[in-house]
């Protein structure tokens, strides 16, 4: 198991990702995005998860985990900017 300053350093590291994308200069498919239109994604990744699951496929719900926390920064950043 990853140290906790290690897991806290990666989550961060996603913030200050997710962050770059949505600034001025940053990706413009990202920067497009609003709660709307994440509504999908976020759903998406939430079924996938629960997918995994029930087919009690640990590496893929490592995987979708992953994808499902990546939405909430994002989502959590279109939040906080408004």
């Amino acid at each position: 198991m990853a140290k906790q300053n290690d897991v806290g350093a990666k989550f961060v590291k996603l913030v200050n990702i997710i962050r770059k994308l949505r600034e001025p200069g940053g990706c413009p498919w990202d920067r497009a995005q609003d709660e709307q239109s994440l509504r999908k994604y976020f759903l998406e990744e939430a079924y996938e998860v629960l997918d995994a699951l029930h087919r009690g496929d640990s590496q893929a719900l490592k995987e979708e985990l992953g994808d499902l926390l990546m939405e909430i920064v994002f989502l959590a950043r279109v939040f906080e900017e408004k």
